[in-house]
């Protein structure tokens, strides 16, 4: 049994009106999650905003997760860096505050050759201390994780999935046959980390979904994904029409902005993104508020039911 399933939340971090994180909606959308039944917690992802995070700030939200969660599901903190000194010190922090597991990026911008990849994970997860997670995004990082340099990666001790953003649905099919089996205790897991991809990584056999809406609507994405976990492929198609719209309005600028803009007017915290990420552009606030209220996600189309 893999322990790493199911649906997970790639946290935001709300903030106030004047830029500073609001701590108080952190621990209320925290609580929020618990209650809507999601199988786990990502915080200090991308989603996060982290690049514009200070370290007090970071060790201060995941805290208040770790009080918050109480053990009831796994957390997987955010800790990776273009520098793999600082990638360590980062999974031995989210260790030491206690996380369950650490979400590491491959480092951006610096595009390391194969043997960096394999000595950077081989430092977080050994010298880390904690079961990584690996985040394959080459549209953030410029360097692609491919089928044959995974499957060599899942060997290393300590390695223990990968949240797969690439975009290829080849890539991720051979991903997943290279890396279950017997070659590693319990599996392999490989997590979506795009919620367009949800449905047909399952299919191929995937473990669930590292998602973005799930800020906003937790319970679906738990279902769709647990439709998926019993073979209700139906249900799961369904479910995945149904939010398709919004996946992808979501999406229409760059992530954050426009989860964090939904997540204010669904009157959840969400507050403004930090810079150098702008607000929503008018044209797209028309778009993505018109899919809110047809899903019944606002709060005015709340109060009409």
């Amino acid at each position: 049994m893999k322990v790493f399933r199911g649906a997970y939340t790639a946290l935001i971090t709300p903030m106030l009106e004047n830029g500073e994180v609001d701590y108080d909606g952190f621990r209320e959308l925290v609580r929020f999650q618990l209650q809507e039944g999601i199988d786990g917690l990502v915080p200090l992802g991308t989603t996060g905003e982290t690049p514009t995070l200070e370290e007090a700030e970071e060790e201060k939200l995941l805290k208040i997760a770790v009080e918050e969660v109480r053990g009831r599901i796994p957390i997987i903190a955010g800790a990776g860096s273009n520098s793999t000194k600082y990638t360590v010190k980062y999974v031995k922090r989210a260790r030491d505050l206690g996380a369950d597991a650490a979400l590491v990026v491959t480092p951006y911008y610096n595009k390391p050759n194969d043997a960096g990849l394999l000595r950077h994970f081989e430092a977080a997860a050994i010298e880390g201390g904690l079961p990584v997670i690996i985040y394959n995004i080459a549209s953030r990082t410029g360097r692609n994780i491919p089928p044959t340099l995974m499957k060599a990666l899942a060997r290393i001790p300590g390695i223990i999935g990968v949240k797969e953003a690439s975009g290829d649905l080849a890539q991720m099919g051979d991903i997943i046959r290279d890396t279950a089996g017997p070659g590693k205790a319990g599996g392999f897991t490989v997590l979506s980390g795009d919620d367009a991809f949800t449905l047909p990584l399952m299919a191929l056999g995937g473990d669930g979904v590292i998602s973005v809406i799930s800020n906003l609507i937790p319970d679906r994405i738990a279902a769709l994904v647990r439709a998926c976990q019993a073979g209700d492929f139906a249900e799961g198609r369904r479910l995945h029409y149904q939010l398709l719209p919004l996946i992808k309005t979501a999406f229409i600028e760059t992530n954050p902005i426009p989860i964090k803009a939904a997540m204010t007017w669904a009157g959840l915290p969400g507050g403004p993104p930090r810079l150098p990420l702008g607000s929503l552009s008018p044209e797209n606030e028309k778009s993505l508020y018109a899919v809110l209220e047809d899903l019944g996600i606002t709060k005015d189309s709340r109060r009409q039911k």
